[in-house]
């Protein structure tokens, strides 16, 4: 039986590990060959490590092995002219484009200077436009753009609090502006039956969720919470008893709005949530 991404190729941007890699490895199985690109350096002000070109080699070795073609390039999403040669590769390599996955993130909350609100907008933000930008001429008629939100977009004060900082602040913005650009962009390339959707899911089981930062979000009575204690007030955020979902969940949507079963859904704030929107905002729909 042919796969549900059969014969497709997707650009999957922040591929080397965490939600891109399982992108990636969800669409290989579905029969997608795949573009990718990650910043595979640290970045200033974020309090974790960023994936390696080891992990992006993993990424590749992993698609592979399920005989499917991966071109990686080693970019950054809010360099478009690196991008545009990434994609440009991609496309001359494996032919064509269908799908765009604008994935890359990252998340600096807590007491950072002023530098880490533009580094959250370059990443989170004019990453999703350059991705999409630079892939558009390339895209077939009837093609998925896929953006990356984050409930963050959706439910004030989420990570835009007095205690998140600059990059708290650039994160909130550049999540609820990527909600308003999928609405836009939506409309504008629904002529060409291209659709666009933005995926916003809760707090996901990745490094950008564990770390200290985070933990001390969730246990500010905790001078240095474990990510035990952190996990205790994790599942506070959904209406769901869990802490978090996993990557898979993740990618099980996106592999829907990538696939010809989403062939009239455009426009779309879709939640993989488990309810953290509905708990926070009761008047939400």
């Amino acid at each position: 039986m042919a796969g549900r991404l059969e014969g497709k190729v997707a650009f999957i941007t922040g591929v080397a590990r965490g939600q891109g890699r399982s992108h990636a490895i969800r669409f290989a199985e579905e029969g997608a060959d795949i573009i990718g690109v990650d910043l595979c350096a640290d970045v200033p002000n974020v309090p974790y490590p960023m994936a390696s070109r080891a992990d992006l080699d993993e990424t590749v070795a992993l698609v592979e092995k399920l005989d499917r073609r991966m071109v990686a390039h080693v970019a950054d999403v809010a360099d478009r002219a690196a991008l545009q040669a990434a994609v440009d590769d991609g496309v001359a390599q494996l032919g064509h484009l269908d799908i765009v996955l604008a994935n890359a993130g990252i998340c600096a909350l807590g007491d950072y200077p002023p530098e880490a609100f533009f580094q959250a907008i370059d990443t989170l933000l004019v990453g999703v436009f350059n991705a999409a930008s630079v892939a558009y001429p390339h895209l077939r008629d009837g093609a998925s753009i896929i953006a990356t939100g984050s409930v963050a977009a959706l439910i004030p004060g989420a990570t835009d609090g007095p205690s998140t900082g600059p990059g708290g602040r650039g994160y909130s913005y550049a999540k609820r502006s990527i909600a308003q650009y999928v609405r836009e962009l939506s409309l504008t390339l629904a002529p060409r039956m291209i659709r666009v959707n933005a995926l916003h899911p809760t707090n996901c089981n990745t490094d950008l969720l564990h770390n200290e930062p985070m933990y001390k979000l969730f246990r500010p009575d905790l001078e240095s919470p474990t990510r035990e204690e952190a996990e205790q007030a994790f599942p506070v955020m959904q209406a769901m008893p869990i802490p978090y979902v996993e990557p898979i969940d993740i990618s099980n949507a996106a592999l829907f709005l990538a696939s010809d079963e989403s062939r009239y859904v455009t426009g779309l704030q879709m939640r993989v949530d488990a309810g953290s929107v509905i708990k926070q905002l009761p008047e939400s729909l």
